[in-house]
C-alpha cells in the first residue's frame, strides 16, 4: 500500500466528520507510542509549555541521576538513550527556546555523571554536539533570550 501526500491528507480529511476524526485520532494513537506521546503534548501540555519544559527536565535529571556504571560502555549506552527521548519530546514541543532550555539542562547533567565524562572522547563529543546545537536554538530567538541563553552556555565547561 503507497501512502497519501500531506496534501491529499488534508483535503480529504476536510470532508470528514467531526467523529471519524476523533476515531482516526485514537486508532492512530493505538499503534505506535511516539503517536500517543504527540497527541498527550498536544491535548494536555501544548497550553502550559513550561510545565512541559520542567517535566522534561525533571525526566533528565531522573534518568541521569540513576546512572550508577562503573563502565563507560554502560554510561554511553544510557546516555544515548536519554537523548534520544530527550529530543523525541523536544520535536513535540517545535519551540526554539525550549529545546535551548532542555539541551542546556541536559547538557548541565551530564556533566554531573560520575565518572567524568572527559576521560572518555565519544561523551565529550556528544557534549559538544548538543551545546552546538542548543546554540543554533538560541540564534533563532530574541536578543534578550539569546544573550540570558549565551551566559548560561558560558557557565558551562567547554571539553
Amino acid at each position: 500500500m503507497k501512502a497519501a501526500t500531506i496534501t491529499e491528507l488534508k483535503k480529504e480529511l476536510k470532508h470528514r466528520s467531526h467523529e471519524q476524526l476523533l476515531d482516526y485520532c485514537l486508532k492512530m494513537s493505538r499503534f505506535k507510542l511516539e503517536t500517543k506521546e504527540l497527541l498527550t503534548y498536544l491535548v494536555f501540555e501544548s497550553e502550559n509549555e513550561q510545565a512541559y519544559v520542567e517535566s522534561v527536565k525533571a525526566f533528565i535529571t531522573h534518568e541521569i541521576g540513576s546512572i550508577e556504571y562503573k563502565k563507560y560502555y554502560y554510561i554511553k549506552k544510557s546516555i544515548r538513550r536519554i537523548l534520544r527521548q530527550t529530543k523525541r519530546y523536544i520535536r513535540y514541543s517545535k519551540i526554539k527556546e525550549s529545546e535551548a532550555e532542555i539541551l542546556i539542562h541536559f547538557c548541565s547533567e551530564v556533566l554531573k555523571i560520575k565518572p567524568s565524562i572527559s576521560k572518555n572522547k565519544m561523551l565529550t563529543n556528544m557534549y559538544r554536539k548538543q551545546l552546538e546545537m542548543a546554540q543554533k536554538a538560541i540564534l533563532k530567538l530574541h536578543d534578550d533570550l539569546q544573550f540570558d541563553f549565551n551566559s548560561t552556555i558560558d557557565d558551562l565547561p567547554r571539553l
